[in-house]
């Protein structure tokens, strides 16, 4: 059963970040889970993805947060860097009023401006364990203040032969705390780290119904990066949205996809985090009245958004995770209407499909890329709807007289033609520039070395030659050449 987040018992500061970010109704996990941490005690998340555990644990988390204390109270592990950064980023917006410092560490990133990172007193940390365990051993992270673990996607870390790192990490950290564990599923060995490092966890579980689509029509578009934009503007002429969504991976993504829209004769507004909460409110607000026709949106600002009578979601970029994808897709298909998904993909970014098409139990039918003249076959339909629909209603009297006089002077296949033309649009090709973004990690990767646990490419080429994270760690110490910037969205 879900609730409001005010019905939660969150703090005013908190519940203003909410708000800030766009989100209404809590989602089941969301619900139970909560109250259930704002109370102090150990709980077991079991839930599969798409259910929000990230607000679960993270909005309770940042309301225990003492910011005039420095020492690092809370700590998230979790399997993957991309994952790291994902939480990190969502974490810091829900901190937007009451300034908590969050920091991600993972390995591929420079060890030592991680270092001068951990030097500012952030007081959450969000990090993967192959490089938490690197600090630990350097004396450079100190857990011995953290009051609130939380242990993200642990079957998945189970999978990737983390769980000697996270009994190591969790035996470096006081025994009076609060541990939050979240996990699709419970095998044996994560059963025996709850009952090792847990103190009467409630369990708290969510069925996989309550995260399925089944109202949803879900397909991809197989597109190269550089087609995109025009796949997406004919698939708009054709299949002409009510209400539609656009979501793009990042907020410069978000801009420049507004921007081409706009050009290209389509009414749209784009929110991200960056934009301030009056701004967010009133593309809102425009896009629920439909004065605007399109929204383009990120993952986060548009997680949580209640809004009625969307018929269309495009994911013009594959989300980084099948939990993003779910959420993307649930802004539409509500209140027993039917809804329509399209999700773009590269070539080299089918495994990613299929991976999403595994976690949600939903295979995607394929979809041809339009061409230009289905597009304007699409348009012209729509005008010949119309124009029967005029005919039906049988209010022409004012107007007989001078079809009658066209009549005279021309054929009436030629004036129905004229017609048909007058009232089609035709697709707008006006040239529009975006920033390709590169497509995400796939399997097919993995050609050029094995994919490391922390989540980083470990591979060998001309010039680049990776050993593991103790190595790298201390050629980075050493001022090596081989340093690499986190990308954020």
């Amino acid at each position: 059963m879900t609730k409001k987040f005010e019905e939660l018992g969150l703090s005013s500061n908190m519940m203003k970040a909410i708000h800030r970010m766009g989100f209404e109704e809590a989602t089941p996990i969301q619900s139970e889970t909560i109250p259930l941490g704002l109370q102090h005690k150990d709980v077991i998340g079991q839930a599969q993805t798409g259910t929000g555990k990230t607000a679960a644990f993270g909005l309770p988390l940042i309301e225990k947060i003492d910011i005039d204390n420095p020492n690092i109270q809370a700590i998230v592990i979790a399997p993957t860097r991309e994952l790291a950064i994902q939480v990190s980023e969502e974490l810091y917006k829900f901190t937007f009023y009451k300034r908590a410092r969050v920091l991600p560490i993972y390995g591929g990133q420079d060890i030592s401006r991680q270092i001068r990172s951990l030097k500012k007193h952030p007081h959450i940390i969000v990090g993967t364990p192959g490089r938490l365990i690197d600090h630990i051993n350097r004396k450079t992270i100190k857990l011995n203040a953290v009051n609130t673990v939380v242990l993200d996607e642990a079957d998945e870390m189970l999978n990737m032969g983390f769980i000697e790192d996270i009994e190591s990490i969790l035996s470096n950290i006081p025994n009076e705390r609060q541990t939050l564990l979240f996990s699709a599923t419970m095998p044996a060995p994560i059963k025996a780290i709850a009952e090792k490092f847990m103190t009467n966890p409630e369990h708290v579980k969510v069925k996989a119904k309550e995260v399925t689509v089944p109202n949803i029509q879900q397909f991809y578009v197989e597109t190269p990066e550089k087609k995109k934009f025009d796949t997406l503007t004919r698939l708009l002429d054709i299949q002409k949205p009510e209400l539609a969504i656009v979501f793009g991976r990042t907020k410069r993504r978000v801009d420049e996809l507004t921007e081409a829209l706009n050009i290209r004769g389509y009414a749209a507004e784009g929110i991200h985090g960056d934009l301030s909460q009056a701004k967010r409110m009133t593309a809102l607000r425009r896009f629920k009245e439909g004065s605007i026709e399109v929204l383009v949106a990120t993952d986060v600002a548009a997680r949580g958004l209640d809004i009625s009578g969307v018929t269309h979601v495009y994911n013009f970029d594959l989300p980084q995770d099948p939990e993003s994808y779910v959420h993307r897709i649930g802004r539409t298909g509500r209140a027993g209407k039917t809804g329509m998904a399209m999700t773009f993909v590269s070539p080299r970014e089918m495994d990613n499909l299929r991976n999403i098409e595994r976690i949600t139990k939903r295979k995607m039918d394929r979809m041809k890329a339009p061409t230009l003249d289905e597009a304007l076959e699409g348009q012209q339909q729509m005008v010949l709807e119309k124009l029967r629909s005029i005919i039906t209603e049988n209010n022409l009297a004012f107007y007989k007289q001078a079809a009658e006089e066209l009549l005279e002077e021309h054929d009436s296949v030629a004036i129905v033609s004229a017609a048909i033309k007058m009232m089609t649009k035709e697709p707008n090709q006006t040239p529009v520039r975006l920033t390709e973004e590169k497509p995400l990690y796939s399997k097919k990767d993995n050609k050029r070395g094995p994919r490391r646990r922390d989540g980083r490419d470990s591979y060998r080429s001309k010039g680049n030659r990776y050993g593991s994270d103790k190595n790298r760690s201390k050629s980075n110490s050493r001022g090596g050449r081989y340093q690499k910037k986190s990308q954020q969205s």
